[in-house]
């Protein structure tokens, strides 16, 4: 079963004056687990697709996604895809793939369609694609380790890159995720921009009765968004995108825009923040 949510693009002006229901309705993406269910939100920022597949132990495949406007998702586009459950197959291009938690696999342009099967919980992200690159299972261990932060500032923290020019070629998304050390809550923190690129974040492996408070905004208007598990956020080009958590979490970030350079950021000092 396939289902498509389609979010247009708001530019900031509109974002401030949106109250709390609204801005959710623009910028939060929950829901997107469900057993024997695929379903997908498509944006117009830099025509992102995030959302989530979940065999519960069948098959389920990915094919034609109307909103794409081609016959099979991945005739113009590149995905990447994190399992955040058991381990799981995820079929494509005449491959087999066994994907365990916390790894990510890249699927080129021109792959065809997917087939996700057995116990995962599949976190999808696809971008449109001008060039086809090799697709590619990355192990956790096959990450490249950025560690950040410190106990001090309550940032303490490792980025796990996965796609990136150093690790998986690709054409414009680049995917991976940031894991936190003990007593550590905030992240990215100090906070950027990057005109040039959106961003999505999932937040998962957050307590039931844990929450994580996603601040965005320009930096001189910020507003934020309550996060629970599984629940993902978009982060448009002119928009901040931090947060800090109650409890200890996990969170995905995926980008897509006109470059691949991780490094791409416009920083914000702290005290311009409002």
């Amino acid at each position: 079963m396939l289902t498509v949510e389609t979010r247009h693009a708001i530019d900031p002006a509109t974002a401030k004056g949106l109250d709390t229901a609204e801005l959710r309705s623009h910028f939060h993406a929950g829901g997107l687990f469900a057993d024997g269910e695929i379903r997908l939100v498509y944006t117009h920022y830099d025509r992102l697709i995030l959302g989530g597949a979940v065999p519960a132990g069948g098959t389920l495949t990915l094919d034609k996604v109307e909103e794409c406007g081609t016959p099979s998702i991945l005739d113009r586009r590149e995905m990447g895809i994190l399992n955040i459950g058991e381990g799981g197959t995820v079929s494509a291009g005449g491959t087999d793939y066994t994907v365990n938690r916390g790894d990510v696999l890249y699927l080129g342009m021109g792959s065809g369609p997917v087939t996700f099967s057995g116990s995962g919980r599949f976190y999808i992200l696809s971008a449109p694609a001008h060039r086809q690159c090799p697709s590619k299972l990355i192990r956790i261990e096959d990450a490249r380790r950025v560690e950040l932060g410190s106990a001090e500032t309550s940032n303490e923290r490792v980025i796990l890159q996965f796609l990136h020019p150093e690790v998986a070629d690709s054409c414009q998304l680049l995917m991976g995720y940031t894991q936190f050390a003990p007593g550590s809550v905030w992240n990215t923190m100090p906070a950027h921009l990057h005109d040039r690129r959106m961003e999505a974040y999932l937040y998962f492996e957050l307590g039931a009765d844990q929450r994580v408070f996603h601040i965005m905004g320009p930096p001189d208007e910020t507003r934020h968004i309550v996060m629970a598990n599984e629940e993902a956020v978009i982060s448009p080009p002119w928009s901040i995108h931090c947060g800090a958590g109650t409890g200890a979490y996990t969170f995905c970030w995926a980008m897509a825009g006109d470059n691949v350079d991780f490094t791409d950021m416009d920083m914000v000092a702290m005290g311009d923040l409002r």
